[in-house]
């Protein structure tokens, strides 16, 4: 038998559709890797396909040359631009209602309260494990592979975006591992050690997303007076400090998702969130009865996947 309250179909589809979109910009905002994302225009809905492509420019026009008078010029035919394959990854939330659930809280009012807070939790769940999965390697079933996969451990091997990093170098991330990167007294040194190394005319590291042990190492090398942060951020919320310029974030603590002793030198210029536009936290099909349960459930769904446009201006200090 199905629930008898159907009249509160259209509110609660309704209800679903409207909190979609705040539930997208939520998950923008939750870190303070996808809210610097969301403002350089790479939080990306996408069409379809059959995967995720990422173009790539991997080398430069070999036609540039210097001539004099009649010289001839080169004019070969160029192979300088190539695409990465990223495979759409699914998620989804349900949001279940028994029928005495429905009969408990059949005034409007109420049962909208009721809706609210079982949304609600739902959309947190949601917004906390896609930042998680953000930060994955991809290695679980069905799961979007984050930077531990775009800015691995081991940058000069393993396959990303369909591409081999051993066998392309410009495809390579770089990762600085040392056990003294946690130590007060050194970790600034390998902090500019790697930077440098992701420096290209004016693209460097914008943002510098840290665990507990190295954040709280680099807040102590500094002196009181060293200790500017980003006014932005920090009205959203996100404690950073600076390092050239970049907020380095914390974004471990409580719930945290950042891998332990990781420290991230992102350029989100490169770095990307693709999402379906019609998987974009939106509702799948409607409300759904149960055929033997007086019981009825909506999802939220999301598909979508990490992509990087660039690998090599990336990189990660690791204290091992």
């Amino acid at each position: 038998m199905a629930s008898p309250n159907t009249n509160y179909d259209d509110i609660t589809a309704t209800t679903i559709e409207n909190r979609s979109g705040e539930l997208a910009d939520n998950v923008s905002d939750s870190t303070a890797l996808f809210n610097r994302m969301k403002k350089r225009g790479n939080m990306r809905l996408i069409s379809g396909g059959d995967v995720i492509l990422q173009e790539l420019a991997y080398a430069e026009n070999t036609n540039w040359m210097r001539y004099s008078g009649m010289d001839p010029l080169a004019i070969q035919q160029q192979e300088e631009f190539t695409a990465a394959q990223f495979a759409w990854k699914q998620a989804a939330c349900a949001v279940p209602m028994s029928g005495l659930d429905e009969i408990k809280n059949s005034g409007k009012e109420k049962y909208i309260d009721l809706m609210e807070a079982r949304l609600t939790n739902a959309e947190r769940t949601m917004k906390n494990n896609i930042s998680s999965d953000f930060y994955s390697a991809g290695s679980l079933a069905n799961q979007m592979g984050g930077l531990q996969l775009l800015v691995s451990d081991t940058p000069t091997t393993g396959t990303v975006g369909n591409i081999d990093a051993s066998a392309q170098s410009w495809w390579q991330s770089i990762c600085t591992s040392a056990a003294s990167a946690t130590a007060t007294a050194d970790i600034g040194g390998f902090m500019y050690d790697l930077w440098l190394q992701l420096v290209r005319g004016q693209d460097s590291p914008n943002l510098i997303s840290s665990d507990n042990i190295l954040w709280k190492a680099y807040n102590l090398s500094l002196t009181a007076n060293q200790r500017f942060t980003n006014p932005e951020l920090a009205e959203l919320g996100f404690h950073n400090l600076l390092f050239q310029n970049a907020p380095v974030v914390l974004d471990g603590g409580q719930g945290g998702d950042c891998p332990a002793r990781h420290m991230y030198f992102l350029n989100t210029d490169y770095l990307h969130f693709c999402t379906s536009k019609i998987r974009n936290f939106s509702s799948l099909g409607g409300k759904r009865f149960s055929t033997n349960q007086d019981a009825s459930v909506q999802l939220i769904a999301w598909a979508g996947n990490a992509t990087c446009s660039n690998r090599s201006l990336q990189g990660v200090l690791k204290g091992v």
